[in-house]
């Protein structure tokens, strides 16, 4: 039984907790074993001292434990990021998935609806005509035969619910806009995941090594971008092998030119879909220029090309043969037959 109130007040002074007494915290908060009051205090009180690896893996683990699951492809790749860079751009991960699909990667894509941008992966598939509210059966036939399923965020992970009111209310970035992304419910062991703070590049992919992904880019713009940037640099932190390394990636060194970010502002779900089968179609503008890079690096993920410029050129074939519009279209067709 743990005592809450000493734990709270550990916390408070600066302790951390152990991977197995973030464990055992988190799996009474998700079982709803805790008032609001005590999440509430438990959340802000984390978020201040600063989460480290020990209580991410511990809280993932109870969410991946209590996740509704999906069977999918052993070399699955998921491109689903932390949000919150308040950039308000196209969507971008979403636009990448269709492009790695079309090249033969199946993609469990794990996402949500809008937090803080104006449309999240759920708002803009389901302006394209996704059945976002798929079964797991169902999910496991899009993948096998689209290479794309979508896992809707809040129909896996039905343990949130018993935190949904606290989060809303707080209005704070809290451990759960860390776990979310690390707890993709396929266990794709192979991730592109963009952050909204550089503070988390390493601490992220050392939580993905202790939690079991094979290999894994942790990427963040120096413009703010939780994606790779065409912008300028991005700093990324790869898993691979076990080993964690750093780098910086250029567009230029994917043999892209630079645009600002004003290029790929986005809107509304049906401004962002439009943008998509625009980009699908074959338009060349900074978009499918962050996109082609973007779908490059989770290539490279994949172990589907070796380097960023190989990867560039894959993608591109993806998108001008429409074997990426053509994922979009199983896609459709599948998710709709629930």
């Amino acid at each position: 039984m743990i005592d809450i109130k000493s734990t709270i007040q550990s916390i408070i002074s600066g302790d951390s907790l152990s991977e197995v007494q973030s464990e055992n915290l988190f799996t009474e908060i998700m079982d709803g074993n805790l008032s609001n009051i005590q999440i509430s205090s438990i959340l802000t009180a984390l978020s201040i001292k600063g989460e480290n690896v020990s209580e991410i893996v511990g809280a993932t683990k109870v969410l991946r434990r209590k996740s509704l699951s999906v069977s999918a492809p052993d070399n699955s790749i998921d491109t689903c990021g932390t949000g919150g860079d308040k950039l308000g751009t196209y969507n971008i991960s979403t636009a990448v998935s269709f492009v790695i699909a079309g090249c033969g990667i199946p993609v469990a894509k794990h996402g949500n609806r809008k937090a803080s941008s104006k449309s999240g992966t759920a708002d803009v598939l389901e302006a394209l005509n996704i059945n976002i509210n798929c079964t797991p059966d169902n999910i496991s036939d899009c993948l096998k035969n689209a290479n794309i399923g979508f896992l809707f965020a809040q129909n896996h992970h039905s343990a949130m619910r018993n935190v949904a009111p606290v989060r809303s209310e707080l209005g704070i970035r809290t451990i759960f806009n860390i776990i979310g992304p690390l707890s993709n419910p396929a266990n794709a062991k192979k991730q592109l995941l963009g952050v909204f703070d550089e503070k988390w590049l390493v601490p992220l992919a050392e939580s993905l090594r202790n939690l079991g992904s094979e290999r894994a880019w942790i990427v963040h713009g120096t413009d703010g971008l939780d994606e790779i940037s065409i912008s300028g640099d991005t700093l990324i932190c790869e898993l691979k092998d076990n080993k964690i390394t750093n780098f910086t990636l250029n567009p230029l060194d994917a043999g892209l030119k630079t645009s600002p970010i004003t290029e790929i502002k986005g809107g509304d779900p049906l401004y962002n879909a439009k943008a998509i089968l625009n980009l699908l179609d074959g338009e060349k503008n900074a978009y499918r220029n962050i996109v082609l890079i973007n779908a490059a690096a989770a290539l490279m993920i994949s172990n589907k090309v070796d380097n960023i410029t190989e990867g560039v050129v894959i993608a591109s074939e993806s998108i001008d043969s429409g074997a990426a519009k053509n994922a979009l279209n199983k896609l459709q067709i599948i998710s709709n037959k629930n």
